[in-house]
């Protein structure tokens, strides 16, 4: 079952199409990963996907009962964010706000999907700590696990790996595969072409030219033979 669907859309700002005509379709379970040439649209799509910005025409439809404000989303982190003075547990369970509906405050089953969610990245033992006192890869957990508390079936990450060294680099792709193999659908840009290409089901490319399909699909036509000579990736 599609979750989202993607039909003829063009991305820019004040009037001028930074990609156009991008058509491709999310399936639960699904793994894709968005690559492409710097300045391409990658992070502009998933804003315009979790309706932070308007496309410029197309339409984005989501099934299966999903909203935007049910996707999970990681974005890239400012020095501001990075320096952020609130505990883990707050920032944690701060993703669940789109649940509380009139509620003002937190209840059991918001608490009980924090503390699952802080228990599968384990991150239990950081709950008091202050976020900015984290290193780049603790943070980036304590931002996942705020993910998955939003998320309802799909997560969207935008480069999650980026800055850190590369033992905590395959940790957390590492905990991405394993979220994905129990049924959490995963979009995640990427500059990483060689990781993408081992864990993603489907990739979009976007950029001078646009490709959607299959992992194998990709490897096999013109424009990822050519990404992947320019970027040094793994055929």
């Amino acid at each position: 079952m599609a979750l989202l669907e993607v039909n003829d859309l063009s991305l820019g700002y004040d009037g001028k199409a930074i990609v156009e005509h991008l058509n491709f379709k999310v399936n639960a379970g699904s793994y894709l990963c968005i690559v492409g040439e710097n300045g391409s649209g990658k992070t502009t799509l998933m804003k315009t996907l979790l309706h932070l910005q308007k496309p410029l025409s197309g339409t984005i439809n989501y099934g299966d009962g999903l909203k935007p404000d049910e996707i999970g989303y990681l974005p890239q982190q400012t020095e501001v964010q990075r320096d952020f003075p609130a505990s883990v547990y707050e920032i944690v369970i701060s993703g669940c706000q789109s649940r509380l509906g009139r509620r003002a405050f937190y209840g059991k089953e918001e608490k009980a999907l924090a503390a699952d969610a802080m228990r599968r990245m384990a991150i239990e033992d950081l709950k008091d700590r202050c976020y900015r006192d984290l290193s780049g890869g603790q943070q980036q957990r304590v931002l996942l696990a705020r993910a998955l508390c939003a998320a309802r079936k799909i997560i969207l990450l935008d480069e999650p790996v980026s800055g850190l060294d590369p033992k905590v680099t395959a940790e957390l792709y590492k905990l991405i595969e394993d979220l994905n193999r129990e049924g959490v659908t995963i979009m995640m840009v990427s500059h990483d072409i060689s990781t993408a290409l081992r864990n993603a089901t489907h990739i979009l490319h976007i950029g001078s030219s646009v490709f959607f399909g299959t992992r194998q699909e990709y490897l096999s036509s013109k424009i990822g033979r050519m990404f992947l000579e320019q970027e040094g990736g793994e055929h």
